[in-house]
């Protein structure tokens, strides 16, 4: 809504449009011949002589007579007027002509004085037409009748201009801007005119409130004017040579001097592609040739070696090979590769964890009741528990420039308004959109805005009219059609309403056309689609906007303005189906819509996300429980089903997942922390993926040692258990926590709030995992040892076994997974050609990923938060198809003493002593390179108005003490500001021009147009101006990128202005708050992620003992999360907080992922490795083959089973969620996220670790005794297949 209102000038405008003063041009001749005779010195008119009818206005009479000289008083007059040229010689005008003349130029001057040049030419015209003493040469009269006086009156003439005076005329004005609207001069005295021959026509044309007679402008050249030749006076053109006739820049953008270019930026292209895509395509195309190249010679020279062995066989003995004997030693020579070596971290962390295990095992009560009293001490803060639903709040930090900027606006300016608009679109037929407008259509439409006029809200009982924008004190600010024809059906005539509909829209500014509230109204505000035949009548959509006063966000003002909008918004939804009736469509919003609907889809998709976590937890419960119990044991004794269950531990542990979110909540939350929507959304999906893959861990080994050591106690089989598992549980945790708290670093709450809930949740997860879940699995063991029910522990199942399990029928058998990644797929996944081409293809989809990166947008579309069946998806998208204006935006100036000239001339831009690079003019000229800087139109500058205000040409607008300001000051009044006001009597006059009004008699009053566009303290004795705004608006705007590149391209012009004017200025508009993130969220991307990947590798060459393996973890994290965001362009999900958060999930995912394959590998378990396939143990790869293989059977079942199945099935049930938000940021992020981490990390990590892996180190807990490698081999399961062959590939 344009907050500066345009003057009513419309009253007069009829008189600038020539006829005034052509009304009163000659009297009668008493021959009663006219313009019989062209010649020098002869006339064409003189005179009044009467009207067409009681209501017309004077016309003149034809007169072919002699100029003659005029007596000394109209002499003086007409130079008065008409400037010294006229000092001599004879005229065609008398004294009553002149007056005339000269009441209606005064008029015209108040619209044109700003641009010398085309008040000169203007002048020249007119003066020219009525007195020259060659009229007769120029001007031929072709039409009378008789004046109610019994005279002969002129009804229609030709006059001739030349076609250089024309265009020179109209070049000089059609630039011409008018006070407070920023709309053009030749919008009211030329119709809108698009070349001089139709601002001339426009002149001349008979209408009511334009010239009472014809008035031909003829082209020389297309007719035969015997003895006349067409009038061709001096043009003074804008950006004249001679100072005096020069205009300023705003009115003449000839003489506007030229900005800096702007320097494109991220322009870089290399053909169709991105530079970085071309790049990384060129790279792994030449590691491809490479390759290529490589395997080629080997092959080569394989080929050539075996040639040679060939022929060298043919003279040896056909006994067995000592290469055969060799390949035997070598092959198992492989086996002293075994690691030999102790890392002392991993050692300590062993021991301690070792220690836990027993002592939570020894005391569970103890070990649970402590762990729930401090999970219950840190949920008291659950007190202050709030959710941040501000939008404001959320994404803007409230130390950034947007943040302060608009509290700084809000409390200087007030609030920006609240608009609430409708849209009536015909496009319900299948032949596509059609023209809305009708008869009938516009009949329903004046009643139903009647409705919203006159109806009142339930609880407060308000009307329009309390809580509207009415800057006139007379009306309410309604844009709309029916403002044409004043707000009443009644106006509206059923034959005529197109052409005065045509009307109104060419000419917004016409007396008959003004709205109630007297703000021209644009066609483009108010009317849709009719650009398409350029034809207003087939406009597709009719367009309302009820602009209401805002207030602080709580007050009272507030809830009466939202309960009204609650009655709009009914109303409105009521009128839907009246409009469908109509076989229309109505669309809408209100300023509380948003919100409702936002809050709507968080409800809506609560319960997708409710029954997602719940398929996690049964998942997880279930499959626990498959870690003893398989088919043969089950159909071998069916009571080891009720024992061996392990819902129950499971269930406790998905509980332990939501008591560290509830401890993470209580904690932060009594720190004044507030949740947002992404933390009750996000953070027990990433606990839970983090949780339930430990869970698996733990209860994995636990069985492992379970079979290894079945004789030895609860409490020493479980120690052993979390000293194997409790490091890699350390190293995930950690490293997830640390990269987790760096977003605490960050500005964005959004991200901040989040970073602080998932790193505290993490973290008090981990704890309680191996302290907690320790004492339950303790418990749980000793159920099982004596043979009671799962779920129902007090039933003691006599038949089932003891959970002695070491040789007993079945337990010897391992899963299906792991017997699969044993036998299948490790050995298959690690021989030489497979490695090759999976290091080929996850390079590929490296590169890609990197190349895709560009392509990864920024922003979030507002209709991606709704519901599909929201109301306000069709608002939006009709908000981009029809609605043709931008929204405004403000430079606002601060701190500046306006009241020095030297200051004002760094604001202003129609006076001569303007600087050049002045703001107005700054803003000016970025407009005419709106594609780049995506300003447009004029700027409502209060400073240029204030001073045309005090202009004494304008006698009824500076009034003091019933004589008009400055009239006869020394100095006079002047372009160039000399001896204007100042200091004190600068911000006399200001005062009393915010008070003056703006109407018919003045239009540059400014209350109301700039009544709250300054603040001002008469008082203050430091600076009594300290703020004010100066208003353009934005082209319009379709989508995100162009909100992101418009806030940008403000930001930019505000600096460039602040550093070349030496002022401080900033740019506001409603929308810059929300898009402020975009300015530094993509540097904020990769700080975040790249001090992620540093503290990853950081914590994994630590914790591992290899400065290698870190950098395979890290590498493989940063491949996950590179295919996340090209998988992110494809999908197309945006660059945004929510999906910058998902990203940092997606680091920490990837480390779980990760983290627990790669200490396998380090610490590989002996009984485990001992078993490895003998082709995989040779020297080539010093047992990296091997302790990859190891780690894969070791916990790779555990990755794919505990976190892997579990998030595919949680992320699959948000396939049905309602709100594409849910769809495009978290389904498709998500879904991307399982798939690239759980690959990589099962397919390219061991792979990775196999060929560049560090050296391993003994794991503490697979050292022991004679007895104790017995025990181990009585896991039958690892012992290698008869049918196991070796790879030839090795």
């Amino acid at each position: 809504m344009t907050r500066v209102w345009g003057s009513m000038w419309a009253p007069f405008i009829a008189s600038l449009l020539l006829a005034a003063w052509l009304l009163e041009v000659a009297t009668c001749s008493s021959d009663g011949n006219w313009t019989v005779k062209h010649e020098a010195g002869r006339c064409a008119l003189k005179g009044q002589c009467g009207k067409k009818s009681f209501f017309g206005g004077q016309l003149p009479c034809p007169d072919n007579s002699v100029a003659e000289d005029p007596d000394e008083a109209t002499r003086k007059k007409l130079v008065a007027i008409c400037g010294d040229k006229w000092d001599t010689g004879a005229i065609c005008c008398d004294g009553d002509q002149i007056d005339s003349l000269s009441t209606n130029l005064k008029r015209a001057e108040s619209i044109i004085s700003s641009c010398p040049a085309c008040k000169e030419n203007f002048f020249n015209l007119f003066c020219t037409f009525t007195c020259s003493p060659d009229q007769s040469l120029f001007v031929n009269v072709t039409n009378t009748q008789k004046a109610n006086t019994g005279k002969l009156i002129v009804t229609e003439l030709d006059t001739l201009w030349s076609d250089e005076y024309g265009k020179g005329f109209y070049n000089s004005c059609k630039d011409v801007k008018f006070g407070a609207t920023g709309g053009k001069a030749m919008d009211f005295i030329g119709g809108g005119a698009k070349n001089y021959t139709k601002f001339l026509k426009f002149l001349g044309d008979t209408k009511p409130f334009g010239s009472p007679f014809q008035i031909n402008f003829p082209r020389p050249s297309a007719g035969n004017y015997t003895n006349m030749s067409a009038a061709d006076p001096v043009v003074r053109a804008c950006n004249d040579t001679d100072e005096a006739y020069r205009c300023a820049c705003v009115d003449c953008p000839s003489s506007c001097p030229e900005l800096p270019k702007i320097a494109e930026q991220g322009a870089c292209h290399v053909g169709a592609l991105p530079c970085l895509s071309f790049a990384v395509i060129i790279v792994y195309s030449a590691f491809l040739l490479l390759l290529v190249a490589a395997v080629s010679g080997h092959v080569a020279y394989q080929k050539h070696s075996k040639r040679k062995s060939e022929r060298l066989q043919l003279l040896q003995d056909a006994a067995l090979s000592d290469d055969d004997d060799e390949g035997d030693n070598v092959r198992h020579a492989g086996l002293l590769e075994v690691p030999q070596g102790q890392y002392w971290i991993n050692s300590y962390c062993d021991a301690a964890f070792k220690k836990l295990g027993f002592v939570c095992a020894r005391f569970p009560l103890i070990t649970i009741s402590a762990s729930i009293l401090v999970v219950a001490v840190l949920s008291i803060g659950w007190v202050n528990f709030a959710v941040e639903t501000d939008p404001v709040r959320l994404w803007v930090s409230p130390s950034s420039e947007a943040a302060t900027e608009k509290e700084f606006f809000d409390s200087n300016f007030g609030p920006f308004y609240r608009a609430e608009q409708a849209f009536l679109v015909n496009d319900t037929h299948a032949a596509g959109p059609g023209p809305v407008l009708s008869y009938d259509t516009l009949a329903w439409w004046f009643d139903l805005e009647n409705r919203v006029r006159r109806f009142r809200s339930m609880k407060e009982g308000v009307s329009l009219e309390n809580v509207c924008f009415n800057p006139t004190g007379e009306a309410c600010v309604v844009q709309s059609i029916t403002g044409y024809f004043g707000g009443s059906f009644a106006n509206i005539d059923p034959k005529t309403w197109p052409e005065d509909l045509r009307h109104c829209t060419e000419q917004p500014g016409s007396q008959e056309c003004l709205p109630d509230f007297q703000q021209p109204l644009s066609k483009d505000i108010i009317l849709g689609g009719w650009e398409k035949t350029d034809d207003i009548l087939d406009a597709e959509a009719l367009i309302t906007t009820w602009v209401v006063n805002n207030h602080p966000q709580g007050s009272v003002k507030e809830a009466v303005a939202m309960d009204w909008e609650e009655m709009l918004k009914n109303l409105l939804k009521d009128a839907q189906r009246e409009a469908k009736e109509r076989g229309l469509r109505l669309s809408f919003s209100t300023e509380i819509s948003l919100e409702q609907e936002l809050n709507k889809s968080t409800n809506t998709d609560a319960k997708i996300v409710v029954v997602s976590y719940i398929i996690m937890f049964l998942y997880a419960s279930l499959a626990l429980g498959s870690t003893t119990l398989t088919v043969r044991s089950i159909l071998h004794n069916p009571a080891n089903a009720m024992v061996q269950s392990k819902f129950t531990l499971g269930v406790i542990g998905i509980l332990i997942v939501l008591m560290s979110v509830s401890a993470s909540v209580g904690l932060f939350s009594a720190c004044g922390v507030k949740v947002t929507l992404i933390i009750a959304e996000v953070i027990p999906f990433l606990v839970l993926a983090v949780g339930v893959d430990n869970i698996f861990l733990i209860v994995h080994e636990f069985e492992r040692v379970n079979l290894s050591h079945p004789d030895e106690s609860v409490e020493t089989r479980i120690s052993k258990a979390l000293g194997r598992m409790g490091p890699s549980i350390l190293l995930s945790a950690s490293t997830e926590t640390a990269a987790f708290a760096l977003g605490a670093a960050v500005g964005m709450p959004a991200v901040k709030n989040f970073a602080a809930y998932a790193a505290g949740a993490v973290l008090v997860n981990a704890l309680l995992q191996v302290t907690m879940f320790i004492s339950v699995l303790g418990l749980n063991q000793r159920r099982v040892e004596s043979r009671r029910a799962d779920c129902f522990p007090c039933i003691k199942v006599g038949r089932a076994d003891t959970g002695r399990r070491g040789a007993q029928y079945g337990y010897e058998e391992e899963g299906g997974l792991q017997r699969f990644i044993r036998k299948v797929y490790a050995p298959a996944l690690l021989s030489r050609k497979v490695k090759i081409a999976i290091v080929v293809v996850f390079l590929g989809i490296f590169t890609a990923g990197l190349a895709l990166l560009p392509a990864v947008a920024l922003g979030l579309d507002q209709r991606q938060a709704f519901p599909r069946d929201s109301y306000l998806i069709s608002y939006f998208n009709d908000l981009d198809d029809y609605f043709n204006t931008g929204p405004p935006v403000y430079f606002v100036v601060k701190d500046l003493d306006v009241s020095e000239r030297l200051h004002q001339q760094k604001l202003c831009a129609r006076y001569s002593s303007c600087h050049s690079f002045s703001l107005t003019n700054v803003l000016e000229q970025e407009s005419k390179r709106s594609d780049v800087s995506y300003i447009t139109g004029s700027t409502a500058s209060w400073i240029d108005d204030y001073f045309t205000w005090l202009n004494p040409t304008n006698e009824e607008c500076c009034i003091e003490h019933g004589k008009t300001c400055f009239a006869g000051r020394d100095p006079p009044w002047n372009v160039t500001l000399y001896g204007m006001p100042e200091d004190g009597e600068f911000l006399h006059y200001l005062t009393k021009w915010l008070s003056s009004p703006t109407n018919e008699a003045c239009p540059f009053g400014g209350a109301a147009p700039y009544s709250d566009s300054l603040v001002v303290h008469p008082d203050s004795t430091a600076n009594p101006v300290p703020a004010s705004h100066f208003r353009t608006s934005h082209t319009p705007l379709r989508s995100q990128f162009d909100f992101i590149a418009a806030y940008a391209s403000a930001r930019r012009i505000a600096s460039d202005i602040s550093e070349s004017q030496n002022i401080t200025v900033f740019p506001y508009s409603k929308f810059y708050i929300f898009f402020d993130q975009y300015a530094s969220i993509v540097p904020l991307a990769g700080t975040l992620l790249g001090s992620a990947v540093f503290i990853i590798f950081f914590l994994t060459s630590l914790l591992l003992g290899s400065l290698a393996t870190g950098l395979v973890v890290t590498v493989t994290v940063i491949m996950i999360v590179i295919a996340v965001l090209g998988t992110m362009a494809l999908a197309h999900v945006s660059l945004n907080a929510i999906s910058l958060v998902n990203l940092v999930i997606c680091v920490g995912i990837g480390v779980e992922f990760c983290a627990h394959i790669a200490r396998a590998f380090q610490f590989p378990s002996t009984t485990v490795l001992a078993k490895a396939p003998h082709n995989l143990v040779g020297r080539m790869s010093r047992g990296r083959d091997a302790r990859a293989w190891a780690s894969l059977v070791n916990v790779g079942g555990s990755v794919f089973s505990g976190i892997t199945v579990t998030k595919f099935l949680g992320v699959a049930v948000l396939a049905w969620t309602r709100s594409k938000i849910f769809d495009v940021y978290y389904f498709r992020v998500w879904l991307a996220l399982v798939v690239w981490a759980a690959t990589h990390a099962l397919v390219f990590l061991p792979v990775a670790l196999s060929l560049v892996g560090g050296e391993g180190y003994i794991d503490p807990e697979s050292e022991g005794s004679l007895e104790d490698d017995l025990n181990a081999r009585r896991y039958r399961a690892l012992l290698p297949d008869e049918d196991d062959v070796d790879s030839d590939d090795y």
